[in-house]
C-alpha cells in the first residue's frame, strides 16, 4: 500500500513538473521577436496598442539625453536623431539633453518633467518619441514611476493629438547595469499601462558584445554611440517605427537614404 502511495505521488509530481515547465515556457517565449502592426491584433496586452499612422511630411519631436543630443558623434547634428530625419524625410526637432533623466536633471537643462513644461506648446507634432534614460539608474526605484507619469502627463497635455512612442535606454555596457534592466522593465510596464508602443533596444538586443566596440565609443565618447553606433540607432529606430505603423508612408525614404541595417 506504502509502494502504491508514493508511486502515485511520484507520477503526479511529474505531470505537475511537466505542467510548470511548459507554463515557465509560455511566459518565456523565447520565439518572440519585435513586435509588428500585425501583433496589434492579437491576444494580450499588444492587441490594445493601435499602430501607428505617420505621414510621409510627418512633424516629430525626439526627446531624450546625452544619446538624442548626439554626443560622441563627430557632430552633434549627426547623431541618431537627426539622422531618423534624414532616413525618413520627416521634419525632426531634436530635444536632448546630456545627463538628464526622468529624476535626474543634466548638465544643459533639468530633469525630463521640467524640460517638458518649457517644450512650445504652440507645436504639432504628428510623432513623440522619448528616448531613455539610463542616467536614472542610480537614482533608485522610489519615485521613479511617479516622475515617469508626471513627465508623459504633461507630453499628453501640451500634444493631445500627437502619437508618443516610448525608446527605452540602449545599454552602454555589458554586462547590462542592473539598474538599466529595471529602468527598461518599468518603462515598459508604464507605457503597455497607457497603450503606447514600447520599444526596448534591450530586449531586442540591438547592442551585443559582438557589435559593441563597432557601435560605442569607449575613450573619448565615453560610452556614447560612435557615427557608426548613431547610424545604426537611427536605422534600428526607423525601421521598429516603420514595423509598427499600419501606413505605407512611415516607410517612404528619401531615394539616397540607405537601406536599414539587419540585427
Amino acid at each position: 500500500m506504502g509502494s502504491d502511495r508514493r508511486a502515485r505521488n511520484w507520477g503526479l509530481s511529474i505531470v505537475a513538473g511537466g505542467v510548470a515547465a511548459i507554463v515557465a515556457l509560455a511566459a518565456w517565449q523565447p520565439w518572440r521577436t519585435t513586435p509588428s502592426v500585425e501583433a496589434a491584433t492579437s491576444v494580450g496586452a499588444v492587441s490594445e496598442v493601435e499602430p501607428l499612422s505617420i505621414p510621409a511630411n510627418a512633424d516629430v519631436l525626439v526627446f531624450g539625453d546625452s544619446w538624442t543630443y548626439g554626443s560622441a558623434a563627430t557632430l552633434p547634428t549627426e547623431g541618431y536623431a537627426y539622422r531618423l530625419g534624414w532616413l525618413s524625410g520627416w521634419n525632426v526637432t531634436v530635444d536632448g539633453v546630456r545627463g538628464s533623466g526622468y529624476m535626474r536633471p543634466g548638465y544643459d537643462g533639468p530633469d525630463f518633467r521640467r524640460r517638458a513644461e518649457a517644450l512650445d506648446s504652440a507645436a504639432d507634432y504628428d510623432l513623440i518619441v522619448i528616448q531613455g534614460s539610463i542616467n536614472d539608474r542610480h537614482q533608485g526605484e522610489r519615485g521613479y514611476r511617479e516622475a515617469v507619469d508626471a513627465t508623459w502627463n504633461t507630453f499628453e497635455r501640451l500634444y493631445p493629438r500627437a502619437q508618443i512612442v516610448i525608446f527605452g535606454p540602449t545599454p552602454h555596457e555589458f554586462p547590462v547595469d542592473e539598474g538599466t534592466a529595471r529602468i527598461d522593465a518599468d518603462l515598459e510596464a508604464a507605457a503597455d499601462a497607457r497603450h503606447w508602443w514600447y520599444i526596448s533596444p534591450l530586449q531586442e538586443q540591438w547592442l551585443t558584445p559582438a557589435n559593441y566596440l563597432e557601435m560605442i565609443d569607449t575613450g573619448a565618447g565615453r560610452k556614447h554611440p560612435s557615427d557608426r553606433g548613431h547610424e545604426y540607432l537611427a536605422e534600428k529606430l526607423f525601421a521598429a517605427l516603420t514595423d509598427r505603423s499600419a501606413t505605407t508612408d512611415a516607410g517612404a525614404t528619401r531615394d539616397d537614404a540607405p537601406e536599414p541595417v539587419g540585427p
